[in-house]
């Protein structure tokens, strides 16, 4: 890009390192994550999920939707790591 950045959110399992759902973005809002997730739970449920703590991750939007499919979220996601 000549300006401005992309943004890449890819969800995979640690075990296999297969890439469940990936998209892109040109800014860090919280939609395409959760076009994403809802894209890897299609697949399953994992026992817990795990991300950086960027903000789009760590919204209640995102973090609800993690619950209402009973996926344990890291510590480390939720601020105590």
């Amino acid at each position: 890009m000549r300006r401005g950045f992309l943004y890449l959110v890819a969800i995979m399992d640690w075990f296999s390192r297969y890439v469940l759902a990936w998209d892109l973005s040109n800014s860090l809002e919280t939609a395409f994550g959760l076009a994403a997730l809802d894209r890897a739970l299609e697949r399953g449920a994992p026992g817990i999920f795990n991300t950086d703590q960027g903000s789009q991750f760590t919204s209640e939007e995102f973090t609800a939707r993690l619950e209402a499919a009973q996926v344990r979220i890291s510590a480390w996601t939720a601020g105590a790591g």
